[in-house]
């Protein structure tokens, strides 16, 4: 048993206390509750909005091979992604470039200035379910200059 300081207070339940990663983790464990939402566009990668709380957005992606979320930041909000299916490439973009190769169960974390691309580089398709806090899915496009890094 432990001793409980008197001047201890509970945290309340939010889910913002809940790290996004474990969010993202959570809601791809639980298909049931998004796989009627699940589709495949050969035009474009797919979102669906999962759930939507005060504090924080859900959103369902799939990914043919091929299809990509060019070069971008999230403005003011942080979140993450988790990988549910398939494999998706991630490039973190500062002066340099580094790429993150992501297979199912694996998770990636943002927050404001985090500038990336993600792909499906695979030949098979990608599912993936992303955690936006703070703020909604908005997304500032970026190019890459080889000598100054993201250039909005």
């Amino acid at each position: 048993m432990f001793a409980v300081p008197e001047n201890t207070v509970a945290l309340p339940a939010s889910s913002a206390v809940v790290h996004p990663v474990r969010v993202a983790l959570s809601f791809a464990a639980d298909r049931d509750r998004w796989k009627h939402l699940l589709r495949y566009y050969p035009e474009e990668r797919f979102s669906a909005l999962v759930e939507r709380s005060d504090d924080q957005e859900i959103w369902l992606m799939s990914w043919l091979p091929g299809q990509t979320a060019s070069l971008h930041d999230h403005a003011g909000t942080t979140g993450a992604f988790t990988v549910v299916s398939g494999t998706l490439t991630e490039v973190v973009t500062t002066r340099v470039q580094v790429v993150h190769q992501l297979v199912a169960g694996q998770s990636r974390v943002w927050g404001p200035g985090y500038v990336h691309q993600v792909r499906n580089d695979g030949v098979d398709p990608a599912v993936s379910v992303h955690v936006y806090r703070h703020g909604t899915r908005a997304m500032t496009p970026y190019r890459y200059d080889p000598v100054n890094g993201p250039v909005r």
